[in-house]
């Protein structure tokens, strides 16, 4: 198990900030269009984070012209370039899938003041 374990942390990234559910972030992603590669941004709530380790992922969600997008994102993939936390949100749940049925200012998460900056 050690050599797995020492595999997973020579993979993962060193400079992420710590991430909540209910975060606004910016996640910037690395896109491929032929033989050119640009860096395109997805900004929105962070509603779930799942695993842990190399595998984690957060689940973002943001409405796009009235549609709600969700994009699940591999945090150590080396395909997600960079993550800024725009917002700090107060939320008491660990998953925010109520939000999906909300719409307008119903869907808004709190932000949290007394939270520390990164």
């Amino acid at each position: 198990m050690d050599i797995i374990r020492a595999l997973e942390q020579e993979g993962m990234k060193k400079n992420l900030p710590n991430l909540k559910i209910g975060d606004y972030v910016r996640v910037n992603v690395k896109v491929k269009e032929g033989n050119r590669e640009r860096i395109q941004a997805f900004e929105g709530t962070i509603i779930a984070m799942r695993h842990g380790g190399i595998r984690k992922t957060i689940t973002v969600r943001r409405i796009s012209y009235g549609v709600g997008v969700e994009r699940v994102f591999p945090v150590h993939s080396p395909n997600v370039d960079s993550i800024e936390i725009i917002r700090r949100g107060k939320v008491r749940r660990a998953k925010l899938y109520y939000l999906r049925s909300r719409v307008g200012k119903k869907a808004r998460v709190k932000e949290d003041i007394n939270a520390p900056k990164d």
